[in-house]
């Protein structure tokens, strides 16, 4: 078992469950924005999206490691995931990738463009179907 790091809290089953519900949720919503608001809003899309990959990462990370990362440094999260499964670290790169997108969904001046958040919810639904793996194995 990992070292528990300082930015890490323990976390069981029923916070996997609670993570994946809340995953599964954002991703559906991110969809439905895509596809309602598409010319409109891409960058919401791209944003709930963001938060449905954080939270899958969240729910692989209570099950395989019992730990979810805490803190704005989603980048540590990432390294957390990477040692989460063995595919660990290909999904910590398609979460790096949603990660990058984070400021910019989230905070930016800029539009983001329909493609960018097509391929957020993408990335997000590998995420998510990976987490709801991991919580119904």
């Amino acid at each position: 078992m990992l070292a528990r790091a300082a930015r890490t809290r323990p976390a069981g089953r029923e916070d996997a469950r609670v993570r994946l519900r809340t995953a599964s949720a954002y991703h559906e919503v991110a969809g439905l924005v895509l596809e309602e608001n598409e010319a409109a809003m891409p960058g919401v899309a791209a944003g709930i999206a963001v938060l449905a990959g954080i939270a899958a990462a969240d729910a692989i990370c209570a099950v395989r490691l019992h730990l979810i990362h805490r803190g704005d440094d989603h980048r540590a999260a990432a390294k957390l995931l990477a040692q989460a499964t063995p595919d660990g670290p290909k999904l910590a790169s398609t979460f790096t990738r949603l990660i990058n997108m984070k400021d910019e969904a989230h905070y930016g001046l800029t539009i983001i463009p329909t493609a960018r958040a097509r391929d957020a919810t993408r990335w997000a639904a590998v995420l998510v179907t990976r987490a709801i793996e991991e919580v119904e194995r």
